[in-house]
């Protein structure tokens, strides 16, 4: 089979850290630990600590329980960072479309284009709708932001979910004048990853076997091309690194050493993509694992009380590293990494790993990109 076709031939990757602002962090999984807590002291720790250590990325997630907002969060980390970029996370119908352009647009310039999209589709808290309401509406809106991103006079938009008049477009119009924002996705459903083919830059998936994930990159790479389009690809995944692979296992084990099963699937069904095919697929490989090993390295011993990502890279600095060669040669151009707690993992990755990676920023090398920015609406302090 042909291998899958991605935007960013150069072999270099964005490698992201991850702050908890939906309260997922831990020193044993499953009990919840104070200083831990989500809150806008510990999640804006995580961010200024991978700005030090030089990740170009940071995911900021989002869900409907005890945490942070994302976007109000981002914009108040952005002047406190120094070249980080913030990928926030965005579910598709919260906010009226043109309101959330400007928004965008305004923590854009407050971060002088170090932002980028994560477009979620899932369901709104306390809402049921079906899958395809829900990627309709989230078709129809990014439409709609990249509309007003891009368009100087007025705008009219005509659809099934939204239709509005509006004068002109400028109070929408990002720091990044050269598209907006880089849009990441991430869902394994044929109607999530046709939203994703039609319209986003990156695609991510979750931790599987090699096979699988290769399965998955060639199969979106001609989605996309039916599209007259390309994608990058990413994998979120978790991270146990140490100084050798018997020391990473014990951490591994520790972990869930502490873990009651029952309490772990209440932690899961707290999320609202718990029964989502990416996590259920997920399920189904961890059920099949000998020690909770999926293949070499990788363990699914996170997801017996995660949601989303459930699987960690486990082993020496050398282990680790060749697992991240394996995935940049099948073509993944953006790695999002965590690890518990994720302040003591996100130094031992930037102490072990990162340096021996090489790097690059999505937003800055693909090319729909140029490099003509705006001039700032808003001058942000720089610390």
């Amino acid at each position: 089979m042909n291998p899958p076709v991605i935007r960013t031939p150069e072999r270099r990757a964005e490698i992201a850290w991850f702050s908890a602002l939906c309260g997922d962090d831990y020193e044993y999984l499953g009990v919840p630990d104070g200083r831990l807590r989500s809150n806008y002291e510990h999640c804006g720790s995580l961010v200024k600590r991978a700005d030090e250590h030089g990740f170009q990325n940071i995911l900021l997630p989002s869900g409907w329980i005890v945490g942070q907002d994302a976007l109000t969060f981002a914009a108040a980390m952005a002047p406190q960072t120094r070249q980080i970029n913030q990928l926030v996370a965005l579910r598709m119908g919260e906010v009226w479309p043109p309101m959330l352009a400007r928004a965008i647009a305004t923590v854009d310039h407050i971060a002088q284009g170090r932002l980028c999209l994560n477009i979620i589709s899932s369901d709104m808290p306390g809402q049921k709708e079906s899958n395809e309401v829900r990627y309709a509406r989230s078709s129809e809106i990014i439409q709609i932001l990249q509309k007003l991103w891009t368009t100087d006079g007025p705008f009219e938009w005509k659809g099934a979910h939204y239709q509005f008049s509006l004068p002109n477009c400028e109070a929408a119009k990002p720091y990044q004048q050269n598209g907006g924002p880089l849009l990441y996705f991430g869902g394994i459903s044929p109607i999530a990853q046709d939203l994703c083919a039609k319209h986003c830059d990156v695609f991510l998936m979750w931790p599987e076997t090699e096979d699988r994930l290769a399965e998955t990159m060639r199969g979106m790479s001609e989605k996309a091309a039916s599209y007259g389009r390309t994608l990058d690809f990413g994998l979120r995944i978790h991270v146990i690194v140490r100084e050798t692979e018997a020391e990473a296992r014990a951490a591994a084990d520790k972990l869930i050493s502490k873990l009651d099963l029952e309490k772990g699937q209440e932690i899961k069904n707290r999320s609202m993509d718990s029964q989502s095919a990416g996590v259920l697929r997920q399920d189904e490989l961890r059920s099949k694992s000998k020690d909770l090993f999926i293949e070499d390295h990788v363990w699914s011993g996170i997801g017996l009380a995660r949601s989303g990502c459930g699987s960690a890279i486990v082993g020496d600095p050398d282990q680790v590293l060749a697992k991240l060669n394996r995935y940049m040669d099948m073509g993944m151009r953006a790695f999002i990494l965590s690890g518990y707690p994720h302040l003591d993992e996100c130094d031992l990755f930037a102490r072990y790993v990162l340096p021996k990676l090489p790097t690059c920023r999505l937003n800055e090398v693909q090319s729909r990109r140029v490099s003509n920015p705006a001039t700032p609406l808003t001058t942000a302090p720089r610390h």
